[in-house]
């Protein structure tokens, strides 16, 4: 079709508006959803158009996610759930997986070799005792509002009569995690059709785990930890070796914890404590740049990447030696955080160079001491906002779907170290503070995150990935604070991340090849990959609400 010339310099201009501006936030008044698939976001909007408060509408997302995200959505997995209320108030629940009572310091190691096995990774040993189920109920019971069995009811449906597979979950079944599922034929059989794959537009039943999703609606978590479902899948893990018990089921419990807080250039930041690694290292590295003028030549410029890499390099030195279960060790926050200590680190960057990390150790506290993964946020019409990340650890877990209860179990083990000082399959440097331990939380990286203007709410965020979240949280805020973009345009902006060891700075692919030049220049050693992280994000903006999903993945916002 031949357009006018008036119409064909139309629609030119319409595409570089888009070129140039991006694409545009979801925007309702009221309340709004963001996850990382659709049958979910319609299941959490749903229960808000229905009077639900956010954590209804995240308890509805959460099981929904189990059934049509099965990558990384869980029963079979745990997280971390920031709340942040109307009135101000805020509480962090920490529904990780612990570590069984069996579990022992040196548990994945051959004692022939001396090296870490693959059990930390895959089969029934590599699994942590499961949160999510209790976590759910405990957020629910203490500050829902709408029935339990209602919100559970559109994930039964989902397993019970299908959902037709998506183009993404189709290649994920396709890629190369099929060679983790198909070694387990419960795994096999449910999620590739007994090696035949799922192709888009298939309908995927899951008719086990719609009869464990019926159990807990009409039980609650108690048929996860002590019912019918916590007894099959204690016998599944007695006759393949795992090591999760009844009575680990049975002693599991949720921790209600304080969330951190800090201040960035006049925004309030409230994010996750240890047991998560992610809300230290987002206050820490805030610090570092806060004092630069790192944002000086703009959104992606080399300057602003060279800085924010600095900065991201000398947090992982400390979290591979500091950071583990406050239960359990001593995490020294206070000094992580300590402005003298920051002030040392902001000094300690070359705004030329490129500082090798043979070069940058974990700090020595003493002076400044005193005594696949996924997220979705919500904002409800009361303004109580709700931040989720959980997981399965690596993309489908450990591979194995629990026989006959139809969901697949973590391989949360792997987040320990699981032989400290060698990298775990993030390639993570972790010290003694992060060893096995009976009952002991593994660190994380979710940092489920929210901030404040003015003591009003203004964004709520969190991403999946590793250890790639918090650096994609970190980014994500300065984009919109001192990048001046809204919520998508934060959500889409190329990212970049650096984790200490290996000594490499990960580039995605949209980043300037100019860009990645002068950063090479500064003596980075780049590695460019299609993808760093996800988002999921919500930005409270005059009388609208922003959602915005992340274009990298499937990523839904709706709102009304």
């Amino acid at each position: 079709m031949r357009f006018p010339s008036k119409c064909a310099a139309t629609l030119a201009a319409i595409a570089l508006a888009t070129a140039c501006f991006g694409r545009q936030p979801v925007r309702a008044r009221h309340a709004m959803v963001v996850t990382r698939e659709a049958h979910a976001t319609d299941a959490g909007e749903a229960v808000l158009e229905a009077g639900g408060n956010a954590i209804d509408a995240a308890v509805a997302v959460a099981f929904t996610l189990a059934v049509t995200h099965p990558s990384a959505g869980n029963l079979g997995g745990g997280g971390f759930m920031l709340i942040r209320f109307a009135d101000g108030r805020s509480t962090f629940i920490d529904f990780r997986e612990r570590a069984p009572k069996a579990a022992s310091h040196d548990m994945y190691i051959d004692p022939a070799t001396g090296k870490p096995t693959e059990e930390s990774l895959v089969g029934y040993r590599a699994s942590g005792v499961p949160g999510t189920v209790r976590g759910m109920e405990y957020a629910h019971g203490k500050f829902g509002s709408k029935p339990w069995k209602e919100l559970l009811e559109p994930a039964v449906r989902l397993a019970r009569d299908g959902f037709p597979v998506s183009y993404a979950l189709a290649q994920t079944l396709h890629g190369n995690v099929s060679g983790k599922l198909s070694r387990f034929p419960e795994s096999k059989r449910i999620f590739l059709k007994d090696g035949a794959f799922y192709e888009a537009g298939d309908t995927l039943q899951q008719p086990e785990l719609a009869r464990t999703l019926e159990r807990i609606r009409t039980r609650g978590a108690k048929d996860f930890y002590e019912g019918e479902t916590a007894q099959l899948l204690a016998a599944d893990m007695k006759d393949h070796g795992g090591t999760i018990t009844l009575d680990d089921l049975r002693n599991y419990k949720v921790i209600e914890r304080q969330p951190l807080e800090g201040q960035y250039k006049g925004y309030g930041i409230i994010t996750s404590p240890p047991p998560s690694s992610g809300g230290v290292g987002i206050l820490q590295m805030m610090g570092v740049l806060e004092g630069t003028d790192y944002a000086k030549d703009g959104a992606g410029s080399a300057y602003a990447l060279h800085y924010e890499a600095e900065a991201m390099r000398r947090y992982f030195a400390d979290r591979a030696e500091h950071l583990g279960d406050p239960d359990f060790v001593k995490v020294p926050v206070k000094a992580l955080l300590d402005p003298r200590y920051v002030t040392k680190l902001r000094e300690s960057i070359d705004p030329n160079h490129a500082t090798p990390s043979a070069e940058i150790h974990a700090g020595d506290l003493a002076p400044y001491e005193s005594a696949e993964t996924t997220h979705f946020s919500i904002v409800d019409a009361q303004g109580n906002a709700v931040a989720v990340t959980y997981t399965l650890n690596g993309i489908f877990g450990s591979g194995v779907t629990a026989t006959g209860l139809g969901f697949l179990l973590n391989n949360e083990m792997d987040d320990f170290a699981p032989k400290p000082g060698e990298p775990n399959v993030y390639g993570l440097i972790q010290g003694e503070a992060n060893a096995i331990a009976p009952h002991k939380t593994p660190l994380s990286s979710m940092c489920p995150t929210m901030v404040t203007q003015g003591g009003k709410l203004y964004m709520v965020l969190g991403s999946p990935g590793g250890p790639t979240i918090i650096n994609t949280v970190l980014e994500t805020i300065l984009n919109v604070i001192d990048f001046h973009m809204n919520m998508q345009e934060a959500v889409d902006q190329p990212r970049i991340h650096h984790q200490w060891l290996p000594d490499t700075l990960t580039v995605e692919k949209t980043v300037s090849p100019d860009t990645i030049r002068l950063l090479e220049q500064r003596g980075h050693q780049i590695r460019v990959i299609p993808q760093v992280g996800e988002l999921a994000a919500i930005r409270v903006e005059g009388q609208w609400i922003e959602g915005a999903p992340d274009g990298r993945v499937d990523g839904t916002a709706k709102g009304y």
